[in-house]
């Protein structure tokens, strides 16, 4: 995930949206962006919900890249999911670990609420809980829809605009969402913290106003993700 802004202070952050919303993409791309930044950089897989679309696949690979990630491998879990929702027992503690920590949550209210599971995240004052939003998604396709939706979740810090359709995802399309979401982000009262687009799409999106809002590039990590 590109950015020119140098992140100076830990950042915690917990990353929960509705499935597909690609909240699990972000958290990535924002792990290896702090980790450019020489920052030690934990990644924490937090999904019970999907257990057969996370990180668990990627986190050899992840890990290559010098990012430690909190979760489970896909070699450790067996079967159609019987130990699918069990949480690894580190991740009650991840917030002792030094550097900089992100959370990977699972969809959903349910999804969100599994951050309880870490012991002191509400207390963390560096703590950020950030919901992904797409417009593509049924359950948040419309202003109204996001209103509704980001209000059950709970705590929501700001959201990260990342709306997207996969490969045939449009530069018209990112934009009219991204309309719809500052919208959202203005009648809820919190801040668009980014709009995350797909790396491919760089040069095309330059014509955009994204209202000030900082734009980050992503590469998709998670088609290999799927088990």
């Amino acid at each position: 995930m590109s950015s020119s802004n140098i992140i100076m202070e830990r950042v915690v952050e917990a990353y929960v949206g509705e499935y597909a919303s690609g909240k699990s993409e972000v958290a990535i791309n924002r792990a290896l962006e702090l980790k450019e930044q020489s920052w030690e950089v934990t990644l924490v897989d937090l999904d019970t919900v999907e257990p057969f679309y996370t990180l668990r696949p990627l986190k050899a690979l992840l890990e290559k890249k010098g990012i430690t990630v909190v979760g489970w491998e896909a070699k450790e879990t067996f079967g159609l999911g019987e130990t699918g929702g069990l949480i690894k027992p580190a991740v009650r503690w991840v917030l002792k670990r030094s550097g900089c920590i992100i959370m990977d949550i699972g969809y959903g209210v349910h999804g969100a609420h599994t951050l309880n599971l870490v012991e002191g995240a509400y207390d963390d004052p560096h703590l950020k809980v950030l919901a992904v939003v797409n417009v593509a998604r049924p359950m948040t396709a419309t202003v109204g829809d996001i209103i509704d939706y980001v209000k059950h979740l709970g705590r929501v810090d700001g959201l990260v605009s990342n709306n997207h359709l996969g490969n045939d995802t449009t530069v018209e399309f990112v934009e009219q969402g991204h309309r719809v979401v500052l919208e959202a982000a203005e009648s809820l009262g919190i801040p668009v913290v980014c709009a995350a687009v797909d790396e491919r799409l760089r040069e095309e999106v330059a014509k955009i106003d994204f209202a000030g809002v900082p734009v980050r590039y992503i590469k998709r990590y998670m088609p290999g993700a799927i088990w």
